[in-house]
Parts: structure tokens; C-alpha cells; sequence
């Protein structure tokens, strides 16, 4: 049944082909292993890791090519994931034209093919949001987001993979810089200030936020502005600028109306080598392990009904942004409106063996708990 809907132009070897490849398990690395590995990038480390992402991206893109063809409800049929489920065949059959890699040239057409693929896939995560939101348009009224959970253990396993796939990728086109940022070894930054990342997503959030509304509430950051961690500085911009951005919406909404003070939006970046208590609500975090990112605002909170469906993909409190815009999803970034925010950021988070946890009083506010590890040698959760 796999691949019964394949376009035309995907021959029926290339079919065969993706289920052999599909049926293979794929091998996870941790953190830990990318940055001893890439500590010194030299021509045959380069010629390794080529050779390996090779085989390792065939095994995860035929996978998740498998997957899109059999979605229950028609979310296969939907024309934003057709168009997905085609740049998965394109780049899988990219990678299986590919010859074999034997010498520096190779390696570094490799390297230049696997960077088109991952351009291909930018807007995979709207292009799916979209087919998603049109699915959701197309459901009985009655259905709600718990009734659908082959989709979202679906979504969180084709955007965990999605993750994975683009740190592969990205990781190995950055070993080729000739002239990285001190202490970074491909894209992680083994020095890693979480402070000065919280203020940047940050700032970009506020951007957004004035952009929407012609306002934004203030932030103040506490932390301790010398702790750095390794990690990867673009995965910690996208889930804190996203759970800012969440807090932004609902400060703002919430007190656009009102004469009273708007109240400011707490970031509390907490690390110790023991116990660290987080006093706001007393909770106990074990902080040699983690490094904990706390938000807080008081934009009115979740109802304890609501709490359950946040993590869900079919779930927002925000307008669905296809009942103003038919024609598909924006480049733009949005504020909120196509439920993914969140659960991808919980994906990221746990991609290198961390957690989000939102705990929420309903008619004051919301506390978003970021752990992260800071060992480094979880390895990748691989769906």
C-alpha cells in the first residue's frame, strides 16, 4: 500500500527503492559525539562523515516518504502534503544518484547536494501546518484534536525526524568553514551563552509583537550572564523565541483593553551543581543535569481544559490564519494561529534529551519550564 499514490514521474524502481531503504533502522549520535567528532574536521573525518550521512539520510528520508503515503483521514491527499511527500522522492532520489564517495571531490559534491536538499526542505513545517489546517477545515465540527491521534504521533515523529535530518546536514556542511566563531565546532557553540541567546529570540519576538499589535510588553532576563553550556544556538533561539512569543500574544491581548500597567514577561535562566530550587512556584530541578530556562508572564493563563490540547497540532487559541489567507501560508512569521509552535518546540527540546513542561494558573498565567540537558550524550530519540 506504501507509495500507492506516487506521482507519475516516480518511477516504480524508485518506489521499490524507497521501501527497501525505508525498512532499514537508522543509527542516532548524541551531542557528545558530533562535537568529538568534528573537534578536528579534517579531509578524512569530512570523507567519514559523507560516507556515512550517504546511507544514514537515505534510511530517514525513505522513511518519512513511506509515511506521508498512508495518513488516515486523506491528510496524504491534501496538496500541501503531496508537495512534501515529492521533495522527500526528489531528495531521496538525489541521494541514490549520488556515486560513491571515495575522494575529496566527491565529499565536496556531496556536500553541495545535500545543502540543495536541505534548501528543498526549508518550508517543510508550513507546507505540512498547512495540509494539516486544511484537514482540520475539512473534519466533521464535532471531532476534536484528542480524536486524531495516529496524526499527531505521526507529526511528532516526522518533525522529530525533520530535525534530526537538518543537524545531520547542517553539522556537516559547517565542518567546512574555514574560519568558524571561537569555540564552535559546526553548528553547536561549545560556549554557548543562554542569556544572550534569551535576549536575542527575545527581541525578535517583540519585533513580531509590535509588528501585529503596534505594542509590545517589556521582558526582564535574570540569570547568571557568564554560565555558557555546549549547545546548538539555533535551536535554542527557535523554542525560546517561540514560547516568548506565545507569552507576548497573551500579555498583550490580554491587557490591550485596560488602563492598568502592562506587567513585563520574566525569563529566569537557573544552573548550579546541585538542586536548584525555581522560588517562583517551588519547584525542584536537579541542575547538574539540566540547564533550566523558566518564562512566566500573566496573560491570563490556560483553562486546565486547554492544557492537555497545547501540545497537539490541531490546537490553537489564536484565529486560523487560512480564514483570512486562502492562498496558503506566508513566509512571514506569524504570532500564532497554526498550533505547531509549541510542540515542535517540546521536539527540539528533546531532541538532545531535554523536556518543556507548561504549568498554568487560569486568570493570572502561564510558566514555561525549557530543560535541557548539559551532558550532551543523550542520544537522538530517532522515531
Amino acid at each position: 500500500m506504501a507509495l500507492k499514490h506516487a506521482a507519475e514521474n516516480f518511477s516504480k524502481s524508485l518506489k521499490e527503492e524507497v521501501r527497501r531503504w525505508g525498512s532499514m533502522k537508522p543509527t542516532g549520535v548524541s551531542l557528545k559525539y558530533m562535537m568529538e567528532f568534528g573537534s578536528r574536521p579534517k579531509d578524512k573525518k569530512l570523507l567519514i562523515s559523507a560516507q556515512f550521512l550517504l546511507k544514514e539520510l537515505s534510511i530517514r528520508i525513505a522513511r518519512r516518504a513511506m509515511e506521508l503515503e498512508n495518513l488516515p483521514y486523506g491528510l496524504s491527499l491534501k496538496p500541501a502534503v503531496l508537495k512534501v511527500r515529492n521533495w522527500y522522492l526528489d531528495s531521496f532520489r538525489d541521494l541514490r544518484s549520488c556515486p560513491e564517495i571515495k575522494d575529496r571531490d566527491n565529499e565536496l559534491a556531496f556536500t553541495q547536494m545535500i545543502k540543495m536538499i536541505k534548501v528543498r526542505h526549508n518550508n517543510v513545517v508550513p507546507a505540512m501546518a498547512l495540509g494539516v489546517q486544511q484537514l482540520k477545515k475539512d473534519l466533521d465540527p464535532n471531532f476534536v484534536p484528542e480524536d486524531l491521534q495516529e496524526i499527531h504521533q505521526f507529526l511528532d515523529r516526522f518533525y522529530l525526524s525533520r530535525i534530526g535530518i537538518r543537524m545531520l546536514i547542517g553539522q556537516h556542511v559547517a565542518l567546512h568553514d574555514p574560519d568558524p566563531e571561537p569555540g564552535c565546532i559546526g553548528q553547536i557553540n561549545t560556549r554557548l551563552s543562554p542569556m544572550q541567546v534569551a535576549r536575542i529570540a527575545s527581541e525578535d519576538a517583540r519585533c513580531i509583537c509590535f509588528r501585529e499589535y503596534g505594542n509590545a510588553p517589556e521582558l526582564n532576563i535574570y540569570g547568571d550572564p557568564n554560565f555558557t553550556f555546549p549547545y546548538v544556538p539555533s535551536h535554542l533561539h527557535l523554542m525560546i523565541f517561540e514560547l516568548v512569543k506565545n507569552s507576548l500574544r497573551a500579555v498583550q491581548e490580554r491587557f490591550m483593553s485596560s488602563d492598568k500597567d502592562v506587567p513585563p514577561i520574566r525569563i529566569i535562566v537557573a544552573d548550579g551543581i546541585e538542586d536548584v530550587t525555581i522560588k517562583t512556584i517551588a519547584f525542584i530541578i536537579p541542575s547538574n543535569f539540566y540547564l533550566v530556562s523558566q518564562i512566566s508572564d500573566e496573560g491570563g493563563g490556560i483553562p486546565r481544559s486547554g492544557l492537555p490540547k497545547i501540545f497537539t497540532y490541531l490546537y490553537s487559541t489564536a484565529k486560523n490564519p487560512l480564514d483570512e489567507n486562502q492562498e496558503g501560508l506566508s513566509e512571514a512569521v506569524i504570532m500564532a494561529g497554526y498550533g505547531y509552535g509549541l510542540p515542535i518546540s517540546r521536539l527540539y527540546a528533546r531532541y538532545f534529551g531535554g523536556d518543556l513542561q507548561i504549568i498554568s494558573m487560569e486568570g493570572y498565567g502561564t510558566d514555561a519550564y525549557l530543560h535541557l540537558s548539559r551532558l550532551g550524550d543523550s542520544q537522538e530519540p530517532l522515531p
